[in-house]
C-alpha cells in the first residue's frame, strides 16, 4: 500500500497539465489545487506564456481568455509561473486577465518543505 502511494506521489505531478516550469516555493501554501479542467497560464522561464499548454502571445492573453471564459460560470484562472520569471511578467499576465473579466486569478507553487517533514508525510 505504502508503495502504491509512493508511485502516485511521483507520477501525480508528472501528469498535471501543460508546462514544465520550476515553481517557487512557499511555506504556508495550501495542497495543489486540481489543474485538470481549470484555466491554466503557465509562464516559462524565457516569459513564454501558454494557455492550457498552448503558446500563446502576451498581447492576444486577454482575448483569448474572454473566450474561453464566455461560457463559464466560474472566472478563475490559475497561474503558474517559474521561480525565475520577473515580477512584471507574471503581473502583466494578471493585468490581462483582469482586462478579460477574470473574477479570480490563483497562484500555484511547491509546498516548501520544513526540517521535521518528509516525502510522503507533514
Amino acid at each position: 500500500m505504502l508503495v502504491l502511494l509512493i508511485i502516485m506521489m511521483i507520477i501525480a505531478p508528472l501528469l498535471q497539465q501543460g508546462v514544465t516550469v520550476a515553481l517557487p516555493k512557499a511555506q504556508n501554501g495550501i495542497d495543489k489545487p486540481e489543474v485538470q479542467g481549470q484555466t491554466v497560464i503557465a509562464i516559462a522561464k524565457d516569459k513564454q506564456i501558454y494557455l492550457n499548454a498552448k503558446p500563446v502571445q502576451g498581447g492576444d492573453l486577454a482575448s483569448k481568455i474572454s473566450e474561453i471564459l464566455e461560457n463559464q460560470k466560474d472566472k478563475i484562472v490559475l497561474i503558474k509561473a517559474d521561480e525565475e520569471v520577473e515580477y512584471g511578467a507574471v503581473m502583466a499576465a494578471m493585468d490581462s486577465l483582469r482586462q478579460a473579466g477574470v473574477e479570480d486569478i490563483g497562484l500555484i507553487t511547491e509546498r516548501k518543505r520544513t526540517a521535521g517533514e518528509t516525502a510522503g508525510g507533514k
